[in-house]
């Protein structure tokens, strides 16, 4: 309660204004009113007879001069033109008799500039007189008003239009009149007569629109076709036995194909039939497949949509296209009860300017996005799922903005819109596409919209449209949110790499329509040496192979050429330079160091290929692949990594006395930055805080200090991390090292196998270190005391010209086969 007095008021004007006659109090804005605050503040009471009403003003707002005189001077400037033009027409006659004329046969315009006198006599008496303004506004006007309330809005919406009506057929007929000098009344009917006349000059007029017109709506229809495609049933040999690797899939857009023929099955229990669903995935796992199997397996029409459609040159031809596509559609669903329209590529619609990516695929649905991490999924653990919604909010806050505050910092999204001569999903032609797919329903047909209107009957309920969206993309991130809403795409689904299984499948249904060798085991294994690979990437290496077969007159695809074909496509074709031999050696040695580590190191990766061969930006490689589908990566895991990464640097310190060679470089830092984050991000070194979240509160020198004092709180932190990092890679380098020591043979042995083949396989490589046959190289030579002998000799005499930096004069002892008895020897 307010116990505030207001001062007296000194005696100044009284105030335009007071409480309106049966004044409502003040309104809260939610229906209600607001609560009367209890005050000493009294005001007195006045005759709501006398007063003006709260906030209206005594007397009438004055006019400008020009808005005072603006009407009277375009009526007596017609007056003037008028006469002027009755002068003309009679030169001979006197001015005062044209004068004495025109003031007898324009009085029509004559009452009109008196009426305008009289009514700004009238507005300039309402602004100095208080008593005139409010009998005119209360008495005269205000009753009238209070009059018209008593009938309902639609009714005076129709009396008002009548009386505009008759007001223009009045001021026209008086036109007219002055125009064929005659009476008002009979004006009226001299137009027909007057129209048939100038009916040449308006057909005339109107054919030349015409022309024009048909012009303008002929390249806009013409540029609005095209890029949409209907197959009608049977048209489409594709059936979901088509499509292999994607049995999940599958099973969910069946279901979609039941309903969509079967639509009461869902309907009559209270639901909808779904009406859209989307497929995303990386390029290659067979999105348009399945869509293609849906249009053979539909009894109903597949309007296949191409992904440049909608990008245009004008305007709204993006939006006529989106017009005329969804009345096919409709077309179509209602002759066939049904229709499925697939949009293929759909990120190129594009979307409304949003900065972030939303909907599903954005950070508002996870912590995490789905579509980028700075690591592989499955070294990640969905963290936000446990934690309660405060906490998930500010952890989303803070990495979102990058800042430390609880507070995410506002301020106006600045939205991009399309230019006006690029298309895509811009200039109206995503907004045209969402409301077709889930807007308003308008009643179907001229005769149903306007003729049983007119006649006073309710057009017809528009049917239900049995349409089924089907949209593939490899970039969902792209899509406008309101694209994704339920009730536009119902339907989620991740079409992503096939598992082993479908794999295995995948291959099992592509070499079936080839000859070939190969054995179940031959197709399991080829299956776990390609973790990624799609159904796009798996039919065009089963191309490659039979093209591997036909190229050495064969008929029939051996396991070497699949292997074969799998180093040209996941390799490419090597360059044509030969290494001189001491460096040939020495990459040699180097690639051997990274594939006997990898071979000796428990790991859930296994070695596809090891080759010496130069490359793009490569000198060598040792490539691994899984042999397990796992999801997780462990302390252990990450260690061998590393170890494997640093055999390189150990290698040639070791068997070059000490010296190494720039091309560990890659090495190093892959080994770097795995040990970095296991020491600051992952929990898996000496301590437990992630250095990650550290740095963005500002604690042990990160973002919370400025000047001096950061940096050097930087530089000791960085110091504590790094000397932490340079610990772990030490032990690990002298593991490395005594790794490479107890298996220096085989080392010797595997960089022989790639000087002398270039490129062998993982299961080569595993046939050298363990001594047994492989598929291109025996590995049982390898361990004789002959080769190591011959090898270290070889070795030696590389080292030797490798330090003094001359040609090495000895060339590479050759391994022969298992059958021949000479030994090897070193050439002379």
């Amino acid at each position: 309660m307010s116990d505030w007095t207001p001062p007296e008021d000194p005696g100044g004007p009284p105030t335009q204004g007071g409480p309106d006659e049966g004044h409502e109090p003040a309104s809260n804005g939610r229906g209600g009113h607001a609560p009367q605050a209890t005050s000493t503040l009294e005001l007195p009471e006045l005759d709501p007879t006398t007063a003006p009403s709260l906030g209206e003003p005594a007397v009438r707002p004055r006019l400008g001069t020009w808005d005072r005189i603006k009407i009277l001077f375009l009526l007596v400037a017609l007056w003037w033109v008028l006469t002027w033009g009755t002068a003309t027409n009679n030169p001979i006659e006197p001015f005062r008799d044209v004068l004495s004329h025109e003031l007898r046969s324009l009085w029509w315009l004559e009452a009109l500039i008196g009426f305008e006198l009289l009514r700004q006599l009238h507005y300039k008496t309402s602004e100095h007189s208080a008593r005139w303004h409010r009998l005119w506004t209360r008495g005269v006007f205000g009753r009238l008003g209070r009059l018209s309330t008593r009938m309902g809005d639609w009714n005076r919406f129709r009396m008002g239009r009548a009386l505009r009506v008759l007001l223009w057929l009045f001021v026209l007929a008086v036109i007219l009149g002055a125009v064929f000098h005659t009476s008002p009344a009979v004006s009226l009917f001299q137009v027909p007569a007057a129209l048939y006349t100038a009916l040449p000059f308006a057909f005339q007029l109107m054919f030349g629109l015409l022309f024009g017109m048909i012009q303008i709506i002929g390249i806009f229809w013409v540029m609005s076709r095209g890029g949409v495609d209907v197959y009608y049933p049977g048209d489409v040999k594709t059936r979901f036995n088509d499509v292999w690797g994607q049995d999940a899939v599958l099973d969910r857009v069946k279901e979609n194909i039941i309903f969509l023929k079967d639509p009461e099955a869902i309907e009559s229990r209270g639901g909808y039939v779904p009406g859209g669903i989307l497929l995303w995935g990386p390029p290659g796992t067979g999105k348009t497949l399945i869509a293609e199997a849906v249009a053979g397996e539909t009894q109903n029409p597949f309007v296949f949509v191409d992904p440049g459609a909608f990008i245009n040159m004008f305007m709204g031809v993006g939006i006529l296209k989106v017009k005329s596509l969804f009345r096919k559609l409709r077309r179509l669903a209602l002759r066939y009860g049904g229709v499925v329209v697939f949009f293929d590529e759909a990120d190129s619609l594009g979307n409304r300017g949003a900065l972030t990516a939303g909907g599903v695929f954005g950070p508002k649905a996870s912590i995490a996005p789905t579509f980028s991490a700075t690591f592989p999924a499955e070294s990640a653990c969905h963290g936000s799922t446990y934690l309660s919604p405060a906490t998930a909010s500010h952890l989303f806050a803070e990495a979102a903005n990058g800042s430390s505050g609880p507070e995410p910092a506002r301020g106006r999204v600045s939205q991009m819109m399309a230019g006006a001569m690029s298309g895509g999903g811009g200039m109206g032609t995503l907004q045209s596409l969402l409301s077709e797919i889930s807007g308003l329903s308008k009643p179907r047909g001229f005769f149903n919209r306007v003729v049983r209107r007119l006649l006073g009957m309710r057009p017809k309920p528009p049917p239900k449209y049995r349409i089924l969206i089907i949209m593939a993309t490899n970039m969902p991130d792209s899509l406008d949110e309101a694209m994704l809403r339920p009730g536009r795409i119902d339907r989620i689904y991740k079409v992503g790499y096939p598992s082993k299984a479908g794999r295995i499948r995948t291959y099992q249904g592509y070499f079936s329509k080839v000859a070939n060798d190969l054995t179940a085991d031959e197709l399991d294994r080829l299956a776990t040496m390609t973790p990624y690979a799609t159904g796009a990437s798996i039919k065009d290496l089963v191309n490659e192979s039979l093209i591997n077969a036909i190229r050495e007159n064969r008929d029939r695809i051996s396991w070497q050429d699949v292997l074969k074909a799998k180093q040209l496509k996941e390799l490419g074709p090597p360059e044509d330079v030969e290494y001189i031999e001491r460096e040939r050696h020495a990459v040699a040695i180097h690639e051997a160091c990274h594939a006997v580590a990898a071979a000796r190191l428990p790991k859930d990766w296994a070695i596809d290929v090891a080759t010496i061969e130069k490359g793009g930006d490569y000198l060598g490689m040792v490539k691994h692949v899984r042999a397990e589908d796992t999801f997780t990566m462990w302390k252990s895991d990450f260690e061998s990594d590393i170890m494997v990464s640093l055999a390189s640097l150990a290698g040639e310190r070791m068997f070059f006395d000490g010296d190494s060679a720039s091309g560990v470089s890659g090495d190093l830092a892959s080994a770097t930055r795995i040990a970095t984050f296991m020491e600051g991000y992952w929990g898996m070194g000496q301590t437990v805080a992630s250095h990650e979240v550290t740095q963005q509160a500002g604690v042990g020198g990160g973002g919370g200090t400025s000047g001096r004092d950061k940096g050097e709180k930087d530089l000791l932190n960085n110091q504590s991390l790094g000397g932490r990092i340079e610990v772990k890679l030490a032990e690990l380098l002298e593991r490395t090292e005594r790794l490479l020591t107890e298996n220096r043979t085989q080392v010797l042995a595997v960089a022989h196998a790639l000087e002398q083949h270039k490129t062998i396989t993982g299961e080569d490589v595993a046939a050298i270190v363990e001594g047994r046959p492989g598929p291109f190289v025996d590995g049982r030579r390898y361990h004789e005391q002959t080769f190591s002998e011959v090898a270290e000799a070889y070795h030696a005499a590389v080292v030797a010209a490798h330090k003094a930096r001359i040609q090495l004069d000895i060339p590479l002892p050759q391994l022969p086969s298992i059958e021949e008895e000479p030994a090897l020897s070193l050439p002379n």
